[in-house]
């Protein structure tokens, strides 16, 4: 039965830099090809920016490790160009169910509106993700350089330099701009000496992925105290090519060594599922969690991004996720700086934006690990009381935290915003992460957006938008930062030269409490930047500048 999956070797091939008589000088180089490094790579391809991507392995991620990407991070898979991949391959799921003891006590849906393209979560072995985006980085161009080992970093105000080591040798390069994604345990912010502040938990988890044929819903489960695994908690995932994920709690005193030995492993599995039960481990870890992360994301030509800038405990999906939001508020900002189209300012909004994001994470990371492992007796009797009453009283079903799932940040405080002059409902705030909604010809919104600043002309009629205003936004789509208006009408029409579609069944409009004339300045990270009930080219110009800190 037992599938074993083919870990691809990557070509090392002797630098050129090693023989060069001048240090070479780089645009952007990255350092870590995990999923969140790759992502930072392919960000700066598609702004039309060389990359060169440093690893010290040869291979991907070895083991399923990161299991669950949200549905904000498939719509950024699918602007990077691979989310079709993630999402086919994957195993698609909206509902969680968590069990007390022997029955259930709580269910949600992470969608429970229908209308989105991508559902809440998919599951995928991180080994599958990271090679359909090397396969995409390739495709762009990115110069990927494998077993390069960063052993030194200096920093300069106008340049980072760096000693990379090989098997043939050491040598330096320069960059431009330096970012940070070597992981939890970062080498370079080691290197450097830079904070990283948290909180460790003092707790141990098994995973076990397990192959097997099981006719279990693609759901997540969770159980408090089962029978068979009794005062402690269970994590069950089901992921592609009938690997299913498992999550013990240990304990902190449990030794890390003789739990991931087979014949400890295979008891409790044996447990849970039944003797009768056919599978056979694929692969087997213990992990310890913190939740911390660095004081600034940004040290001047520096850019940490992923785990090497803030962890989280694995309760909630909030990793990877994390890290996609990280690449994905990075790349549009740091491509103005480096063509000069914005001031090097406006990194320092990546860092407010994504510290506060990571405080969020921490927030919700930590309140969930405090729920699952209780620490003292009377937190413990809190957390089984609301679990027995959550069977039968819905107030009781909120205070249930078996890890509140990974949810985009909305950056509402952020510098960036343009305030609100005009009265509207709903979340689509300044700041806020922007809905998806199904269009005409089986298109989505989300996959209008991203990549570009956007604006968005609510009208019933394309035969309503005046000559002044198509005049005016085409106009705007000319600038030195060129904002693209996309007509988002009720009816087919002509839209006077600019980009149109149709939102027939008004879902897009009442997600964003539109009528006629209102319009939406969308950020490249697909991020509300402003929003109006008229359109006025001035206002919006305002509102780019402050976007992009040209005010």
């Amino acid at each position: 039965m037992l599938r074993t999956y083919q870990y691809p070797k990557f070509e090392y091939r002797r630098p050129a830099d090693l023989d060069a008589a001048t240090v070479a000088r780089h645009p952007v180089v990255v350092v870590g090809a995990g999923p969140v490094g790759i992502a930072a790579a392919i960000e700066m391809r598609l702004a039309g920016q060389p990359v060169l991507l440093l690893d010290d392995d040869d291979t991907v991620s070895v083991g399923s490790r990161g299991v669950c990407y949200a549905k904000r991070s498939l719509e950024v898979l699918d602007r990077l160009g691979c989310g079709e991949q993630v999402t086919r391959k994957g195993v698609s799921w909206n509902v969680g169910r968590t069990f007390f003891r022997d029955h259930e006590v709580y269910r949600f849906d992470l969608v429970p509106q229908p209308d989105h393209k991508r559902p809440g979560m998919v599951n995928l072995q991180q080994y599958y993700l990271e090679e359909y985006e090397l396969a995409r980085a390739r495709e762009l161009g990115v110069e990927l350089r494998w077993k390069n080992k960063v052993v030194a970093v200096h920093s300069q105000p106008d340049r980072v330099r760096i000693q990379v080591e090989t098997a043939d040798g050491a040598y330096w390069i320069e960059t431009d701009w330096l970012i940070v994604a070597d992981g939890a345990r970062s080498p370079i912010r080691n290197m450097l000496g830079l904070d990283i502040e948290g909180k460790v938990f003092m707790d141990r988890f098994l995973i076990a992925d397990v192959v097997m044929k099981a006719d279990f819903p693609a759901e997540r489960w969770f159980w408090f105290d089962p029978p068979f695994h009794r005062n402690q908690s269970v994590l069950l995932h089901k992921q592609a090519d009938n690997v299913w994920r498992i999550d013990f709690q240990l304990g902190w005193d449990a030794d890390p060594e003789l739990e991931r030995q087979p014949e400890r492993v295979i008891p409790r599995i044996k447990a849970m599922l039944g003797e009768d039960r056919e599978f056979e481990l694929e692969w087997v870890s213990v992990y310890t969690f913190q939740c911390r992360r660095m004081q600034r994301f940004r040290h001047g030509r520096l850019l940490f991004v992923g785990d090497a800038a803030h962890q989280v405990s694995p309760f909630g999906a909030r990793g990877a996720n994390s890290g996609y939001q990280d690449t994905d508020n990075l790349g549009w900002k740091l491509a103005l700086v480096i063509e000069g189209k914005a001031p090097a300012r406006l990194l320092d909004t990546y860092s407010e934006e994504r510290t506060l994001a990571a405080d969020e994470n921490i927030l919700n990371s930590t309140r969930s690990t405090d729920f699952i492992t209780p620490k003292t007796a009377m937190s413990r009797c809190f957390r089984d009381a609301v679990l027995e009453l959550a069977g039968r009283h819905a107030f009781a079903r909120r205070l249930v935290n078996s890890g509140r799932l990974s949810v985009p940040s909305f950056y509402t405080d952020s510098p960036l915003n343009t305030a609100d002059v005009d009265v509207f409902a709903g979340d689509m705030v300044p700041g806020a992460p922007m809905d998806d909604g199904p269009l005409d010809g089986g298109r989505w919104l989300i996959d209008q957006l991203g990549g570009r600043f956007r604006l968005l002309l609510f009208v019933d009629d394309p035969a309503d938008i005046g000559a002044t205003v198509g005049a005016a936004a085409a106009e705007l789509a000319l600038g030195a930062i060129p904002v693209e208006t996309l007509v988002i009408a009720r009816r087919k029409g002509d839209c006077r030269g600019l980009s149109g579609v149709v939102d027939a069944n008004g879902v897009i409009a009442r997600r964003y409490d539109a009528r006629p004339g209102t319009v939406y300045l969308a950020r490249p990270d697909q991020h509300v930047a402003a929003r109006w009930r008229k359109f006025d080219a001035a206002e919006v110009r305002a509102a780019l500048a402050r976007a992009t800190c040209n005010h």
